[in-house]
């Protein structure tokens, strides 16, 4: 499996967590990394890209604001930071790598996927 996910799992409204998002076999340093998330019954929608050269574009509006995505090229991973989380954040998160250099936000173009990590916000 290219990528591993962890993290997540259940938070209160107002909390915080972080999603990992590791790569088997490849260095992630080169590849551009996106974010989405899927509620059961509904379309996945993106929430946000980072650039190798870690340029990052958070184009979610709801998460504008509350989201941070680092990455950590010692540990070969990315983390997506979420805050001030909300009852409708509850979804399955995935994270996806593309070789390649610019924002890219067409889950399409990607060529990696993350298993997916289930976050639930109730209180």
């Amino acid at each position: 499996v290219p990528l591993v996910q962890s993290g997540g799992g259940s938070a209160q409204p107002g909390g915080s967590l972080r999603l990992s998002c590791a790569a088997s076999g490849f260095s992630l340093d080169n590849y551009v990394i996106g974010w989405w998330r899927q509620v059961p019954g509904q379309k996945r929608e993106g929430i946000s890209c980072l650039s190798n050269s870690d340029e990052l574009l958070v184009y979610l509006d709801s998460m504008k604001g509350r989201i941070t995505v680092s990455r950590d090229k010692a540990e070969n991973l990315v983390y997506l930071q979420m805050n001030s989380l909300k009852p409708a954040d509850t979804a399955a998160y995935y994270c996806a790598a593309r070789s390649g250099y610019s924002i890219e936000t067409r889950d399409t173009s990607y060529d990696y996927w993350g298993q997916g990590t289930q976050v639930t916000v109730s209180s």
